[in-house]
C-alpha cells in the first residue's frame, strides 16, 4: 500500500488497519487522500501535515485524525516512521469532519503497535480496537495558519522570509526590494493573504518555530533562529497569538 497515492485500504476483520511509511528529515509525501480516515502519528521524529493553508507539527506525543478523502500533505522534520490507522468509514463510530489534532499516551501509542501485528487473533483485535476508540479525544489547539502568497510580488517576500524566518527587514525594505511603495505591498499583502505583513510574519514564524521545539531544542535557540531577540519576546508573541505557551500547545 503506497502512503503517497490515494489509497484503497485493504480490508481487515474490524475497523482499523495499521500501515508504516518511513520518513527521512525534510522529505514530504505528495498531496493525496484515502478512502478511509486516517490517524497520523509517529513513535519518533517529528511529523508535519499540511491541509491547504493549515498546518500541524505532530511530536509523538500527538497525531492528528484525518477524515476520508481530505486533501494532504505529510512530511517529517526529522527521520520518521510514518505510523497510519485507517478506519473504514462504514463501521466507525468516529464523525470528525474536521482534520483534529488528538493527544497520544503511553497506553494508546503501545496499542498503536499491538494492532500492527498480523499474528493477533480477531477477538483480541477488536478488543484493542475498542480501546483504541475510547482513547481517541480532541486536543483543543488549532493550527497555525500560514496562507500562501499567488501575487509574484507578495510571494517574493513571502518565499525571502520563508527561507529565513530571522529575517528582520521592515516592510519598508521588502517594498524596496520589490520594487513597490510600502502603502502598495500593504494593500498586497492583504489582499492576496488575507492578513497584514506583520501578522503573516508572526504566524509564519511561530509555525517556523514549532518543529524545532518539538525536537527539543532550547526556547532560546528557537527564538533566535525564526527571528526574535530574546525569548521573552518569541514567547509573548506565541502567547499572543494562540493563546497558549508553545509547551502547553505542543502537549494539548
Amino acid at each position: 500500500m503506497s502512503e503517497a497515492a490515494d489509497s484503497t485500504v485493504p480490508p481487515g476483520v474490524g475497523v482499523i488497519v495499521v500501515g508504516h511509511f518511513p520518513l527521512n528529515s525534510g522529505e514530504w509525501i505528495p498531496a493525496h487522500s484515502h478512502t478511509h480516515h486516517q490517524l497520523a502519528w509517529t513513535r519518533s521524529g517529528v511529523l508535519s501535515v499540511a491541509v491547504d493553508d493549515s498546518y500541524w507539527v505532530l511530536p509523538p506525543i500527538r497525531a492528528l485524525w484525518l477524515p476520508a478523502g481530505v486533501e494532504h500533505r505529510t512530511g517529517a522534520t526529522r527521520d520518521a516512521l510514518l505510523c497510519g490507522l485507517y478506519f473504514d468509514p462504514e463501521r466507525c463510530a468516529l464523525d470528525w469532519t474536521e482534520p483534529t489534532a488528538v493527544g497520544v499516551d503511553g497506553l494508546l501509542a503501545h496499542l498503536i503497535g499491538y494492532l500492527g501485528r498480523d499474528d493477533l487473533p480477531d477477538d483480541a483485535r477488536l478488543r484493542g480496537e475498542a480501546v483504541v476508540m475510547d482513547l481517541l479525544h480532541p486536543l483543543p489547539s488549532l493550527p497555525i495558519d500560514v496562507p500562501p502568497a499567488v501575487d509574484e510580488r507578495v510571494r517574493a517576500v513571502a518565499d525571502a522570509l520563508l527561507a529565513d524566518p530571522a529575517d528582520s527587514r521592515s516592510l519598508d525594505a521588502h517594498a524596496r526590494a520589490i520594487g513597490v511603495s510600502r502603502r502598495t505591498l500593504t494593500r498586497l499583502f492583504v489582499q492576496d493573504t488575507g492578513m497584514s505583513f506583520d501578522r503573516w510574519r508572526t504566524h509564519m514564524r511561530l509555525r517556523a518555530a514549532l518543529p524545532l521545539l518539538a525536537e527539543g531544542r532550547p526556547v532560546s535557540s528557537v527564538a533566535r533562529a525564526v527571528g526574535y531577540s530574546t525569548p521573552s519576546a518569541f514567547l509573548a508573541a506565541f502567547r499572543r497569538t494562540v493563546g497558549t505557551s508553545p509547551g502547553r500547545y505542543l502537549d494539548g
